[in-house]
Parts: C-alpha cells; sequence; structure tokens
C-alpha cells in the first residue's frame, strides 16, 4: 500500500463504492493548502480516462462564495471573522444546493460557478455564469460528482461545547502559535459563524463518500498543529500569484486569513 498514489488509494475508495444509483456524491475535505483542489483534479482525470471512462464533476466550495459586493458589505459587521472570505457565512449555500439537486437529477444544463480568487486585490470576486465556465450537459447524467473544501463535513456544536473549546483546546493553539486575542475575533464571534454552519448541513446531506486529508501532528508538543497549515496556505498562494503576473493577497493577509479559519477547524 505504501508505494501507490494518494490519487491511486482515492480512486479505489470511490470506485469501491460506485453503484447503479448514479451520481456518487464524494466530499473531499482537508486543511488549507493541503492539496485538495490538486487531488480532486487528478481524480477527474484517473476516473474520465480509460478503462474507467466515467463522466466526472468537481466543485469547490471556494466556487460559492458570496459574489464581492455582497462580502464587502458582510465585513462591515462586527463580527471580525467575517472580515474576508472563507468561513461559513460567506457563501451563498442556496446556490450550492440548487446545483448539487440539478446534478443528481440527471437532467439539467447548468454552468457550474467559478470565483477569482486574485481579483480585488486578493478578496476574489464570483465571475459571471456566461458561458465560458464549465457547462454541465445531462443526459447522460453524470457518474461521480466531487466537492472540495476546506470545511466540508463539518457540522455545528452545541453552544457550550464551543465555551468549552475555545477557553480550553483553542486557548492553548492560539498561545503556541504566539497569537493575541485581538486578532482572533471574539467567543461571540465564533458562535455566530457557528450558527451560521447548520445551513451547510444540507449540502454535506447530498455526500455517499467522505475522503479527509490530514496533517501529520508536530514532532514536539510545543507546536500548534496549525502552524504546517500556514505554510502550506503561503505556498499555494505564491505559486497563484506566480502564474498570474503577482494577483493575489500579500503574506500578512494570508496568515490573518489561514488564522480565522483555524478556529473553525
Amino acid at each position: 500500500m505504501s508505494g501507490r498514489s494518494v490519487v491511486d488509494l482515492a480512486a479505489q475508495h470511490i470506485l469501491g463504492h460506485l453503484t447503479n444509483g448514479r451520481p456518487l456524491f464524494v466530499a473531499l475535505q482537508g486543511p488549507q493548502g493541503s492539496g485538495k483542489s490538486y487531488l480532486a483534479a487528478k481524480l477527474q482525470t484517473n476516473l474520465e480516462s480509460s478503462p474507467h471512462s466515467l463522466g466526472v464533476a468537481v466543485l469547490s466550495i471556494d466556487d460559492l462564495y458570496l459574489p464581492h459586493d455582497a462580502l464587502a458589505k458582510l465585513a462591515q459587521s462586527d463580527n471580525l471573522l467575517w472580515k474576508g472570505r472563507g468561513l461559513p457565512g460567506t457563501h451563498d449555500v442556496a446556490l450550492g444546493i440548487d446545483i448539487l439537486k440539478a446534478l443528481k437529477s440527471g437532467r439539467c444544463q447548468i454552468e457550474l460557478p467559478r470565483f477569482d480568487k486574485s481579483l480585488h486585490n486578493g478578496e476574489g470576486d464570483r465571475l459571471p455564469l456566461d458561458g465560458t465556465g464549465i457547462v454541465i450537459y445531462q443526459p447522460p447524467p453524470l457518474d461521480i460528482v466531487i466537492l472540495e473544501g476546506w470545511f466540508v463535513g463539518f457540522s455545528s456544536i452545541p453552544k457550550d461545547e464551543v465555551y468549552v473549546r475555545w477557553h480550553g483546546v483553542w486557548n492553548d493553539e492560539r498561545e503556541k502559535l504566539g497569537l493575541t486575542e485581538a486578532e482572533l475575533g471574539t467567543l461571540a464571534n465564533v458562535e455566530d459563524v457557528n450558527e451560521q454552519l447548520k445551513s451547510y448541513e444540507e449540502i454535506w446531506q447530498f455526500f455517499d463518500v467522505f475522503i479527509q486529508l490530514k496533517a501529520i501532528p508536530p514532532a514536539s508538543a510545543t507546536l500548534s498543529k496549525y502552524a504546517v497549515v500556514y505554510d502550506w496556505r503561503l505556498q499555494q498562494e505564491h505559486n497563484m500569484m506566480a502564474m498570474n503576473g503577482g494577483k493575489g493577497m500579500n503574506d500578512a493577509a494570508v496568515i490573518s486569513f489561514v488564522t480565522l479559519a483555524a478556529q473553525k477547524t
């Protein structure tokens, strides 16, 4: 097993669940910068190629972000965690549900949404549905639908549990990362995001298979388990900017982005 690639292992897992009741909905979750989009693209190529020759659609939770104007309006709220995209509350959940329903029907013509993270100095914006994106034509029905995202499959937790984690495990991680409370928002901010997460659970109900990418825990107990995520996400942003002429977030914005997301993780 050690000699097999992650793509091969994930593809085998998906194929093992494929039945006549198609499409099979696959959720792919992992930390920011862990390679979810890369793995999803490789899985699509693998599964669409011979000998499988399957119909595969890939969607990212990031492509469901609210348009820039709506994100900017949300950022004016008192919640620090909504000052930028990323956390529950910054997506168009209804759009996601409509798309998945259409893909599940086996009879639709639908263009998948796209969000360009390089626009507006890295704040990003949704691109118009003008036929220039990926358009899915059914029939024939798709065989597999893959949704990837860093909090795909996450469920809300009771308010008292949010309190316990805020003052316990997350306080420990905050100290390991050397962060101040001012950089993290308030307990009330986290409670608001947790409440918003409930609406996403209708999306998760579509999925039959769940694949998770996990980081190897740090060797030292003094290091935060989130430390490696900062490195991954910075590498991801640098790679994107190298390919698009330098458009994207600066390092400070990326670090803030990861910090806010880490609280929900």
